[in-house]
């Protein structure tokens, strides 16, 4: 009897307990979020090519602990990004949380670890799906959006605007204009809202642009060339005449080429940056084009000289975009025989490579998931003498010279027939010759996939250390003498000369990409074992490196598969 008292008095005094603590970590949250929102300016923006850009800027009066915001569930799966700031920093942002254990939300956390700002903005992009147009009048669209934030705790007053494109009527919808406001806005509001809008003119073309690749180049008397090559598929209800596109700032001389290099028509508004391209046919619904729009460039507005061979590049990127963009990759192109000393990128996310050939190089800066919201400056600063314009002319002399002076002799030569000897270009080719390489190489890729296979399961402790050396050694000899036989036999191919040299020199130029990547991704592991790279900046860089030695081992393929064709 005693025991079971025992028991039951131990039950109370744990349930006591655990209600007391509860009651003093809900306390300290309280204290942590003791806030009140004063004022919040909730926008929708419809983009030009049917994504839209909800943003909303909170004025808060206290201390938040940690900031949630979203909006009715149904949205969450059309959600592609989302960014918090204010003026002087970025904030982190957790993903798909619960709205304080309501169901029916998808909320977003906002991180604040320098303290609480007392205004702050919340930016989401959604997809083009919530833009739905009319079957009947292909000029009318019904938008799909949520009509307020839904937040923790009760907004005093809430100002609400919705930008449509240019050209644009209001028809109607559950919110009774385009500017409204709520005073006293309830906490966890549920407020899915649509509202019907027409369209006049090429203001507003549903596309998904899956890749735009820009290439600055510059010359040695600071001219910049620029191109501009996109890559769009129609999610339009009918045919897509044109597709409207923003250029850098100043830019002059514009011309549009489709994927076949040929000329296409196109419209454009320099104080604007707006190019209208249109297609030849029209471009019907699913259905993908690329095209490429080249332009001039001020170098005066864009390059400054400094002191005696160095020179300051700024540039502003994805400047202006009305668009929302996949994947987006810049690369800037030096003079010849320019050297980059150093860049400078105002940005947190991305990633970069640099390529340098023998008398050329040239940065590439990487983004994902862009539009004017995501426009950064790039600093790059280079050396360059100005001898280096006279590099081309110089040689062409040369050359003229050298077939003038062979031309000379052959003239004068004797006309009684004397022995040439015949140089090893052009020299005939086995197909012994062929087929030792690629045997030869393949055995040697076997060789270094072995070497990787080795190298991993002795990290994680399945064959010993010793045995692991003894195995190393073996294959590195192998790998030396296949080395050396692949090098001459690279040198017959050479001297074949025609479409053998140009494969040995691609397939070089592969080479080299992989072993730089290689090289790369070893340096970001490090980096992110010391903590100095962000799990998400340490997979965004991994991705593009494992992109570009894909790219590269399937040059090596092919290369491998036309001397093998060459066989049968």
């Amino acid at each position: 009897m005693k025991r079971k008292a025992l028991t039951f008095t131990l039950i109370v005094a744990t349930l006591i307990l655990t209600s007391f603590t509860s009651y003093i970590i809900k306390g300290a949250k309280a204290g942590n979020n003791d806030y009140t929102i004063q004022n919040v300016n909730h926008t929708v923006e419809v983009l030009y090519n049917g994504y839209v850009f909800i943003n909303d800027t909170m004025q808060i009066d206290g201390r938040a602990n940690g900031f949630l915001i979203g909006f009715p569930y149904k949205y969450g799966s059309h959600v592609l990004e989302c960014v918090a700031y204010d003026g002087t920093a970025d904030f982190q942002v957790d993903l798909n949380v619960t709205l304080e254990d309501h169901v029916g939300f998808y909320s977003v956390r906002i991180n604040f670890p320098q303290g609480t700002p007392e205004v702050f903005t919340v930016g989401f992009v959604l997809s083009n799906n919530l833009l739905d147009q009319n079957p009947y009048n292909n000029s009318q669209y019904v938008l799909d959006f949520p009509a307020y934030p839904s937040l923790t705790k009760d907004v005093a007053n809430c100002n609400v605007s919705i930008l449509l494109p240019e050209h644009s009527q209001y028809i109607g919808g559950t919110v009774d204009n385009l500017v409204y406001r709520q005073e006293n806005l309830t906490a966890f509001t549920y407020s899915p809202a649509d509202l019907a809008f027409s369209v006049s003119g090429n203001t507003l073309g549903i596309a998904n642009i899956k890749e735009l690749n820009r290439q600055i180049k510059v010359s040695g008397t600071c001219e910049i060339e620029g191109s501009d090559t996109y890559s769009i598929t129609s999610k339009a209800l009918q045919e897509i005449s044109s597709f409207q596109i923003i250029l850098p700032q100043n830019a002059t001389d514009i011309s549009a080429y489709d994927q076949l290099g040929r000329t296409m028509n196109a419209n454009a508004t320099e104080k604007t940056s707006k190019c209208e391209v249109f297609f030849t046919p029209q471009l019907r619904t699913n259905r993908s084009v690329s095209f490429t729009v080249k332009y001039s460039l001020p170098g005066d507005k864009y390059i400054k000289q400094g002191e005696l061979n160095s020179f300051n590049l700024t540039f502003t990127l994805l400047e202006h975009l009305n668009y929302y963009v996949n994947q987006s990759s810049v690369t800037f192109v030096l003079p010849e025989g320019a050297r980059m000393l150093s860049f400078e990128e105002a940005s947190v996310d991305g990633s970069y490579s640099i390529t340098r050939n023998v008398f050329q190089e040239t940065l590439t800066v990487n983004r994902k998931s862009v539009f004017s919201f995501d426009s950064f400056n790039i600093w790059l600063t280079y050396e360059y003498n100005r001898l280096w314009l006279s590099f081309r002319p110089t040689l062409w002399m040369w050359s003229l010279a050298v077939v003038g002076c062979a031309l000379a002799l052959v003239w004068k030569r004797p006309k009684a027939p004397i022995a040439v000897a015949v140089s090893k270009e052009g020299v005939a080719l086995s197909s012994k010759d062929i087929r030792s390489f690629v045997d030869a190489y393949d055995k040697r890729r076997k060789i270094i996939l072995e070497a990787e296979s080795l190298k991993t399961a002795v990290r994680k402790g399945k064959i010993p250390r010793r045995r692991y050396k003894v195995r190393r050694r073996t294959l590195e000899t192998r790998f030396n003498a296949l080395s050396r036989n692949l090098a001459d036999l690279r040198e017959k191919l050479l001297a074949a000369g025609g479409r053998h040299r140009d494969l040995m020199r691609r397939l070089e130029v592969a080479e080299i990409e992989i072993t730089e990547v290689d090289s790369n991704i070893e340096s970001i592991e490090a980096r992110h074992r010391r903590g100095e790279l962000s799990l998400g900046g340490y997979r965004k860089l991994l991705a593009d490196y494992e992109r570009r030695k894909d790219k590269a081992e399937t040059a090596v393929n092919e290369i491998l598969i036309r001397l093998r064709e060459e066989l049968h």
